[in-house]
């Protein structure tokens, strides 16, 4: 047996085809050949073995085969034959044995589960697919059901169960709010694999009511949503800390099988308070590196591609301060079965022998089982050739009959594989695939490839011959491969020639011939050499080359291993590189590389620049200006101007700039014409009529700008027509009666001549009108008089002197001059929607009406008296502007429990129009503001006396005042609460048993029937004895404070600022400082220091619409600071949008539905009349179920759904989403109710524009139905 020689990468692009392998063929990939050769069914592509279609498309299960002759295709489904000629909806594809199942034009999914396996058949053999279980998926809705709201106490553990319903494939779990936003989740909130919501302890901010979680089916591209569910947090006084105890799993112990290669899920879910952390450990082992991850704050173990070895038990550990709890998971890994050895094709010669090996390994290991094609071996026909030895075939002394496709079954309990593999016995004469007369070149000294690559059945025998008549080729300088090539070590000059390659086997005998040439060695005779130059000087390599001469060879240069440099300074001769004006940066090494067709060679050199000899100091200066200006070639529009540049002053010229003066209208000032670059010294000018011109000329450098040359002789252009109209044209009246025509004059160098006026024509627009023109001198304003009140005019304006008019205008659009609006707005009303805060609606005036521009309308709305007090005061009116044709607006910050009057008024460019009638309204009561003072006089042992003013405000009829107060020890800490209610006509109070030397703080609000007001808070201590008392002189009968205070914080808020003030009392001259956020924020405090000890302070540059928080501290008083007060500034102004109510198809709308409703009436009038009975039944049948509402495709928010009923399947990819979500309902407030704009402002008259926004949630239906789901939601694939 020749021995094989290992062929390096450069000879691998000669080496074709043909190793022999063992005792069987391997048949070249070449196209013809494989065309001719018959072949066994291959299956080259099928579905996978578990196919989950989608309901709503075509179903297309895949089976591709290759094999000469071409295979034929049959299915079998459940196990028998399935003939697809008897169901209309099955087809399949042309040459291929692709089925396409036709759901979208009728068919149902379910029909078509089932088990199919495909065969491909030819009369070589038959090879069978894997069993694709076919199985369409399903994405049910939820299960309806009542859901309780979870009353918990803090610090307790909480389980939120999810129970998605069953899907095919399974759903991706993941919870979320109303608002859609992803739940926060944390150590101490978190999902299980399960999909529950996991709390190792509850805390106060848990508590909401739209807990919900949401099941995505990826297949279907289809979310569900469960009902929301409530949790309901109750503080107590003292929360008590617990150790740890499992949520899941339950119990110490407990099993997990997983198989080989998947990924392994452990999860250890604890309750305690603080909250545990979780460890897991692998006892009597590591966890293995590079594969171990930790998920979910650690509570899930995550092992990728497990193995046998992964096999054990493993320990969670969840532990706090207050101890620890465990649990040991025993963890089987079992494997599918997997591949040792599959069985591969054979190709085989008759009379020869050959194997198939079918080796698979798994947990429990699997049984082998073998098919011909597709048949149980067992009961196949016979073959004297064959012998089944367990995982083995032994094929013996073959012949063309033997052919045939067996499959190798390898099963456990976890799986199977399947493997088709042929065994092609072939009888086919020898054949020589490499092209005949193929030259080859080589270098001499150099290995020579030739190739004969080769098929034939038996496999023949290679041998080479050089020249026609030549011998047979042997000995040690020649190497003989399997594949047919033959390798030459070392060929030389004289190893030129013609090489003949001859086949033969049994069968036949082919020869094919190529040709061999040896070239010369290309060689660099003269290489560079090591240059040491100085800087600024010139060096030069050399490179002289001897090549063979029929290669052609080409030269380039490098440095430093790359390009040359992208510089002229480099100049790349035939047998050199020369580097002029050299600098530092050329220091480096420089290689020749010659390249030819079949080899290449490099020889380097070193280059070292050195400084040169010192030299005089260069002065580099600003060039001097340019000189001998000189114009030439005269003519109406354009000259040539010359000049002779100044010395550069060691730096070069750049670019020269040319300027003009314009003698006749600008004397003495110079214009910028144009630039040149510095190698220019001529240019063409272009030039205006009517200007006497004079130029110079500026050169500059790095350094700078020269001083500019000597004025060239003066030029005066002939005149002309003006080349342009005015612009800016403008028609806008001043006057009801008139329009002001307004234009920007052209200048006197755009004049293009003496004598420049004006033509300003006009006519009214959309009238059948001649233009009315009047010639103006040269000024920029015209007016028309007499004209209609705003009417539309078209205006133009055109330039003309005393040589013609310019080129014709372009129309605009103006308008004469508005007047005052003639009518107010009609049929005002009012709706009152709580204590602060009524709609206001109008009808629109006609358009007609305006005579002018329409800018909006305002609101002016004043209150008349407050109704609890009856007394009037001075009225100041509120003005609210509403921008553009809007027909309603919202009246923000109306004091509670008053009567107001409004009226409504249009306005335009003009002023505003008359008022409508003042239409009076009414505010509900408001709960009270706090108490104006609250004193607390005459301290004895055990009482003391109150004493307070009433609300300033008191919105509405006072009910009573509520008195809270409660001891405060030597530590600050507070005693129990005391509430007691007094009635609303008193104003004092003597509170007796109190205890002798104790401090009390006092909580003191008014009620009306709405509710509390706000508070106001004091403290006061009782005497020690009776023989204590001082008599007390400044301050009689208030008791003094301990310790400094800062009480009764009150804030005006606006837009952007607020007013904050306050009262202290304690030591004098004390600075004040006031601190603030935004409320609910857990950014750190602003501050800003008060001047002074003034008792107030404006915080400005505050965001419009946002709560605040705010407290005052007091300057050298260590941690001494007031409460914390909250304030809200003034919304901002809302943006313009269309208001519904005013469009037709709404009114409509509207119209149908009250005529609807109107008939129903009638029907039930006459029914009840009757005696009949009304159909509730009907009535509840006929509205929707409020949870099936699909998802809007544009912006992700939820619409209606028509039928909760008709579960039918949509396209796959359509964006119309699925049932069981839920709508968020909009207020009726519009964002656009609150006025123009989208920040809130005060107006300069003190009217507020600002906005303001409602929501309302609707609760969700209950039901218990559970179907298909109806539609997919692509907008929803972020969430996750």
């Amino acid at each position: 047996m020749l021995k094989k020689k290992n062929i390096s990468a450069s000879k691998a692009s000669l080496v074709l085809f043909l190793c022999q392998i063992i005792s069987a063929l391997d048949v070249p990939l070449d196209s013809k050949l494989l065309e001719e050769l018959l072949q066994p069914p291959t299956i080259t592509q099928q579905s996978p073995k578990d196919y989950i279609v989608d309901p709503r498309e075509n179903i297309v299960i895949q089976c591709e085969a290759k094999g000469k002759p071409p295979p034929s295709f049959s299915w079998t489904r459940n196990g028998t034959h399935f003939d697809i000629d008897k169901d209309a909806l099955v087809t399949m594809k042309p040459n291929s044995g692709t089925l396409v199942i036709n759901i979208m034009n009728g068919g149902k999914a379910e029909a078509y589960e089932g088990v199919y396996q495909c065969t491909a058949r030819n009369e070589r053999g038959a090879a069978i697919s894997n069993n694709i279980v076919i199985r369409p998926s399903r994405s049910p809705l939820w299960t309806k059901e009542k859901l309780e709201p979870n009353h918990v106490r803090e610090g307790d553990s909480l389980v939120l169960h999810c129970r998605p319903p069953v899907g095919l494939p399974p759903p991706i779990i993941f919870w979320m709010d109303n608002a859609f936003q992803k739940l926060p989740q944390s150590e101490r909130v978190s999902q299980g694999l399960n999909g529950d919501l996991y709390f190792s302890n509850v805390q106060p901010e848990d508590s909401r009511e739209d807990y919900i979680c949401y099941a995505r089916f990826n297949h279907t591209q289809t979310i569900q949503q469960k009902q929301p569910i409530s949790v309901k947090v109750f503080s107590t006084k003292s929360v008590t800390e617990r150790q740890p105890v499992l949520l899941t799993p339950t119990g110490s112990t407990s099993t997990k099988v997983e198989l080989r290669g998947n990924v392994l899920l452990l999860e250890c879910i604890a309750a305690g308070l603080p909250t545990p952390v979780i460890r897991w450990i692998k006892e009597g082992g590591e966890l293995p590196a590079n594969r171990t991850f930790f998920e979910n704050f650690k509570k899930t173990l995550k092992i990728i591609d497990v193995s046998e070895a992964d096999s054990g038990n493993y320990k969670c550990i969840a532990r706090n301060t207050l101890g620890s709890v465990h649990h040991v998971i025993s963890v089987t890994v079992k494997a599918a079965p997997y591949w040792i050895t599959a069985p591969r094709n054979l190709v085989l010669s008759p009379g020869e022998d050959g194997t198939l090996i079918c080796r698979a390994n798994g947990n429990p290991k699997p049984n082998i089982s073998w098919l011909a094609n597709g048949v149980p071996i067992a009961i196949a026909p016979e073959d004297p050739s064959r012998k089944v030895d367990g995982d083995t075939i032994i094929f013996s002394h073959v012949q063309e009959r033997s052919s045939a496709v067996y499959q190798c079954n390898a099963s456990n309990e976890y799986g199977y594989l399947l493997a088709n593999a042929f065994v092609n016995v072939l009888a086919e004469p020898p054949r020589i695939l490499t092209p005949a007369d193929k030259l080859y070149q080589v270098i001499a000294d150099s290995p020579a490839l030739l190739d004969c690559a080769y098929f034939g059945s038996p496999k023949p025998e290679i041998e080479w011959f050089k020249g026609v008549k030549g011998s047979i080729l042997r000995g040690s300088e020649y190497i003989f491969h399997y594949n047919g090539t033959l390798e030459i070590p070392v060929a030389q000059k004289d190893s030129s020639g013609t090489y003949t390659c001859v086949a033969r086997n049994e069968l036949g005998k082919i020869q094919n011939e190529v040709q061999l040439e040896v070239k010369d060695p290309t060689m660099i005779i003269k290489q560079p050499e090591y240059k040491v130059i100085q800087r600024y000087g010139q060096v030069s390599f050399e490179c002289i080359i001897k090549h063979d001469s029929t290669l052609l060879p080409t030269v380039i240069w490098l440095k430093d291993n790359d390009v040359l440099p992208d510089d002229e300074r480099f100049l790349v001769g035939k047998d050199n590189l020369t580097i002029m004006n050299v600098t530092d940066k050329d220091d480096g090494t420089y290689t020749c590389v010659v390249n030819t067709t079949l080899d290449s060679v490099s020889a380097s050199a070193v280059l070292t620049v050195v400084a040169a000899p010192p030299t005089p100091a260069i002065i580099y200066a600003r060039p001097n200006p340019p000189f001998d200006l000189e114009l030439t070639g005269q003519l109406e529009r354009s000259i040539e101007l010359s000049w002779i540049p100044g010395d550069e002053n060691n730096s070069p010229i750049t670019n020269f700039v040319i300027e003009y003066e314009d003698g006749l209208h600008e004397p003495g000032v110079w214009h910028h014409q144009t630039e040149v670059p510095g190698t220019q010294t001529t240019v063409h000018l272009k030039l205006s009529p009517y200007v006497n011109y004079s130029f110079r000329v500026i050169a500059v450098n790095e350094i700078g700008r020269s001083q500019p040359s000597e004025p060239s002789e003066q030029y005066l252009t002939k005149s002309a027509s003006p080349d342009e109209n005015p612009s800016n044209v403008q028609g806008i009246g001043s006057e009801p009666d008139n329009l002001v025509i307004t234009w920007e004059s052209l200048t006197d160098f755009q004049s293009n001549g003496p004598g420049l006026q004006y033509k300003v024509s006009w006519r009214q627009k959309d009238v059948d009108d001649e233009w009315t023109s009047v010639i103006v001198a040269n000024v920029s304003k015209y007016i028309v008089s007499g004209t209609p009140t705003f009417v539309p005019y078209e205006i133009k304006v055109q330039a003309l002197n005393d040589l013609g008019y310019a080129p014709e205008p372009s129309e605009v659009i103006g308008h004469s001059g508005e007047d005052l609006p003639m009518v107010a707005p009609g049929n005002v009303q009012v709706h009152v929607i709580n204590s602060t805060l009524a709609k206001v609606h109008w009808d629109p005036v006609p358009l007609k009406s305006v005579r002018g521009h329409l800018q909006g309308y305002k609101v002016y709305y004043w209150k008349v008296q407050s109704l609890s007090r009856r007394s009037r005061r001075h009225v100041e009116k509120n003005i609210l502007t509403f921008r553009g044709n809007k027909t309603f607006g919202m009246l923000p910050g109306l004091e509670p429990y008053s009567s107001y009057k409004l009226n409504v008024r249009v306005v335009n460019g003009k002023g505003e129009g008359p008022a409508s009638p003042d239409k009076v309204f009414k505010t509900p009561e408001g709960v009270p503001s706090s108490p104006s003072f609250l004193k607390i006089t005459n301290p004895t042992l055990d009482s003391l006396t109150l004493e307070w003013g009433s609300p300033i405000h008191p919105n509405g009829v006072l009910t009573s005042y509520i008195l809270k107060f409660q001891p405060i020890n030597n530590t600050h800490e507070l005693g129990p609460l005391v509430e007691i209610r007094i009635p609303a006509n008193e104003s004092s109070l003597i509170l007796k048993n109190l205890n002798y030397s104790t401090r009390y703080k006092f909580y003191f609000n008014a009620q009306t029937s709405v509710g509390s007001g706000s508070q106001i808070t004091e403290e006061a201590v009782t005497i020690m004895d009776e023989a204590g008392i001082l008599r007390p002189a400044v301050g009689a009968g208030k008791v003094q404070p301990l310790y400094p205070r800062i009480r009764n914080i009150t804030t005006a808020a606006a837009e952007t600022y607020a007013n904050i003030s306050w009262e202290y009392e304690g030591p004098d001259h004390t600075n004040f400082y006031v601190e603030y956020g935004v409320a609910g924020s857990k950014e750190d405090w602003k501050k800003e220091i008060v001047n002074g000890s003034r008792s107030f302070f404006v915080l400005k540059g505050l965001t419009p619409g946002t709560a605040y928080k705010v407290r005052v501290g007091a300057e050298g008083l260590s941690g001494f600071r007031s409460s914390e007060d909250v304030f809200e500034t003034g919304p901002a102004m809302a943006s313009r949008q269309v208001d519904i109510a005013t469009q037709g198809w709404f009114i409509g709308l509207m119209c149908a539905v009250a005529l609807l409703i109107l008939i129903l009436l009638i029907v039930c009038f006459i029914r009840r009349n009757k005696g009949g009975k009304y159909p509730v039944k009907e009535k509840e049948d006929a509205h929707a179920d409020p949870e099936i509402q699909p998802m809007k495709e544009d912006d992700g928010t939820f619409g209606e759904y028509s039928d909760a009923e008709d579960h039918k399947p949509l396209k796959k990819g359509s964006r119309t989403p699925s049932d069981r979500t839920v709508k968020k309902e909009d207020s009726d407030d519009s964002l656009v109710d609150y006025g123009e704009g989208v920040n809130g402002q005060f107006n300069e008259d003190g009217s507020f524009i600002g906005q303001y926004s409602g929501k309302k949630e609707k609760e969700p239906a209950e039901g218990n139905e559970s179907s298909e789901a109806p539609s997919p939601v692509n907008a929803m694939n972020s969430f996750v």
